[in-house]
């Protein structure tokens, strides 16, 4: 049996954050507890929202105490700060992070058994629905608003955690690519290949099926298409990256990741290094290492890609070609993928502990251990 879980209503396009003021009135919701993070309150991105609040004489309260790699602490602070201010429903304004804030406070609120935040790793027994949430994603990469995952940094003892959890979904997702516009090109391109690795990653795991193989072969053919244009800031690959991300991860958020994603939890916790870099550092590496247990999806993937001649190419030809188009996307979009100067060998053995110990890890297609994630990482150093 597999199950399929999404938002219960997504809006799609340019002005889609039209339909927050009319899903909070229809629902019911009187006060927002708005979660967004400091850079996006200070350039005004999170004011495209509160305006329409305000005109509608909505009442909210404002949480900006979220780090690009949201920590215990954070969490914390966000569950009391939204007892104090009495809302019922959570609007999170951000990427992953506020998005991954959000789900924690929310679960936690309804689920106050959980305060301590670290027993909400893995799958987390919880009983109630968080907090409903309407999430605003302001960049296309993390697909946080369609996804029941959400990573938390522990920061006293160096490491993310991966909480999985039907219960934290956001009932509503606004994907407006006006909220993405903003994005300088660097982010864009990270978290666009972030966004590949979700289609990729999700594409092989152990758990893909049909229903969720639909779903990433269109995230890569789009992704593909669109992210070049993105980093550009062309209204065409702001929108195609808008819809692909979010296509994407209503796939992987039902079927799993792999070691790509746990190796690059890892370097977030270690180094603080943006996640949707450290995706896309590691994807062309863990591809090739990926490449003898994937079947015929290379081939697919690289058809997604753009690749020509795939069908008459051998199958060592077709899994040399995805990983190559993977690897001149990353480089047309300024992504270096290496490690060089960013990791240090002093830690590689600890850090691949880690990523052996992330839950992303087993559903990776090979079967790995310790060794090969050492070897995987110092190969980029």
């Amino acid at each position: 049996m597999n199950r399929f879980v999404l938002n219960e209503t997504s809006y799609h396009g340019k002005g889609a954050i039209s339909s927050i003021v009319p899903e909070m009135k229809n629902r019911g919701f009187k006060k927002a507890f708005v979660a967004s993070d400091p850079d996006l309150v200070r350039f005004g991105v999170s004011k495209k929202v509160t305006d329409l609040l305000d005109e509608a004489g909505i009442e909210y309260s404002l949480y900006s105490d979220i780090k690009p790699n949201p920590t215990i602490e954070n969490v914390q602070n966000g569950v009391k700060a939204f007892r104090d201010a009495k809302a019922d429903c959570i609007v999170a304004i951000g990427g992953g992070s506020s998005m991954d804030t959000s789900k924690a406070i929310g679960i936690i609120i309804t689920n106050p058994e959980f305060e301590d935040v670290r027993s909400l790793e893995g799958v987390a027994p919880t009983k109630n629905p968080c907090v409903p949430i309407i999430a605003v994603p302001t960049t296309a990469g993390t697909a946080a608003e369609v996804t029941i995952n959400y990573v938390i940094t522990d920061v006293e003892k160096k490491r993310k955690f991966v909480c999985v959890d039907v219960h934290d979904i956001p009932v509503v997702a606004v994907v407006d690519p006006d909220m993405m516009a903003t994005m300088p090109k660097g982010l864009t391109a990270a978290t666009g290949m972030d966004a590949l690795t979700h289609a990729i990653e999700g594409y092989i795991t152990k758990g893909a099926w049909e229903l969720s193989d639909m779903f990433h072969l269109k995230a890569i053919e789009v992704i593909s298409r669109s992210l070049r244009g993105a980093v550009n800031n062309t209204d065409e690959g702001r929108e195609g990256m808008a819809l692909g991300q979010y296509i994407a991860g209503m796939g992987f958020s039902n079927v799993g990741l792999g070691v790509d994603h746990s190796m690059a939890h890892t370097l977030s916790a270690y180094y603080d290094m943006p996640h949707g870099k450290a995706c896309a550092t590691l994807l062309p590496t863990v591809m090739a290492y990926n490449a003898d247990y994937t079947g015929e999806k290379y081939r697919e993937i690289a058809r997604a890609m753009g690749v020509k001649g795939v069908d008459s190419m051998t199958q060592a030809e077709y899994r040399k070609a995805a990983c190559d188009a993977v690897s001149q996307l990353a480089n047309d979009v300024g992504i270096v993928c290496s490690l060089k100067g960013v990791a240090k060998e002093e830690d590689v053995h600890q850090m691949s502990l880690d990523a052996y110990a992330d839950a992303c890890r087993p559903g990776n297609p090979r079967e790995t251990s310790v060794e090969d994630i050492e070897a995987l990482y110092r190969s980029l150093m």
